[in-house]
């Protein structure tokens, strides 16, 4: 498929999570406890049960991996999957839960979709553009610490020495606000953040988060400037300028 065509799909499975999303959200329903010890719903199973239907009978030979069913990365197109993204939220009826969907080629994030259900928002990520809800959005101008906007999902995330590095990031910035998931990218791609800063995080949590930053003018690395991908370590650096990510990078150790 051509780009367009294809950024046209993400839009349609886009519809898709989003429907089912609002069916289940503020209702009743069961949660379960995985292995991880993370939760899962309802919503989560549907919305990829769902999302890997369309794919497949639209693209059979491609490979698939998502959150609650797996896969394996392969060498041609690859979509990753992860259906609802922020499940804690979802569970206890905060609005800032994603479904991302990433495009792979040769094994590296080429499209990305961050769909935010219930704020009706929805980015898109390819080369270098993003959209939100098809208008071009950008990052921010900001290049130091001091000024900084920074995001993470759970402080609670880091330990030891990554605990005390994100310590000091935090009050090296100008604000620093907590529980954002996907919502916290969606946002520096928009220009609103500047720095989000995470770990522990799986191939489902960040392939389509690098599109859309990316797309939109900004870095993306791991904790050690790595880029992110397969192997990566589960950490990651999205910034809004290479400046500001280089002071990211030296606050937490690794220049």
């Amino acid at each position: 498929m051509s780009p367009m065509e294809t950024c046209r799909f993400i839009e349609s499975l886009g519809d898709e999570a989003r429907a089912l999303a609002l069916k289940h959200f503020r209702t009743t329903f069961d949660v379960a406890t995985k292995s991880d010890e993370t939760p899962v719903t309802v919503a989560d199973r549907e919305i990829e049960r769902r999302l890997r239907e369309l794919i497949l009978s639209r693209h059979p030979s491609h490979n698939l991996v998502g959150e609650e069913e797996g896969g394996e990365i392969g060498d041609g197109i690859t979509w990753v999957i992860d259906p609802i993204d922020g499940t804690k939220s979802f569970v206890a009826g905060l609005p800032l839960f994603g479904t991302l969907v990433a495009v792979l080629e040769k094994r590296l994030p080429v499209y990305g979709m961050i769909e935010v259900p219930a704020l009706r928002e929805r980015w898109i990520g390819y080369g270098n553009q993003t959209v939100l809800n098809g208008e071009p959005c950008k990052v921010s101008p900001c290049t130091n610490l001091r000024d900084a906007r920074l995001c993470t999902t759970d402080p609670q995330i880091f330990v030891g020495e990554a605990s005390e590095a994100f310590t000091t990031l935090s009050r090296s910035v100008r604000i620093s606000r907590f529980g954002t998931d996907c919502y916290g990218y969606a946002l520096l791609a928009s220009g609103y953040v500047d720095l989000v800063v995470e770990a522990e995080l799986q191939i489902y949590d960040v392939m389509a988060l690098v599109p859309v930053v990316r797309g939109a003018g900004g870095v993306v690395t791991t904790w050690s400037g790595r880029p992110v991908n397969e192997r990566f370590d589960g950490t990651v650096i999205a910034a809004a300028t290479p400046e500001l990510h280089a002071e990211a990078l030296r606050v937490l150790g690794a220049e």
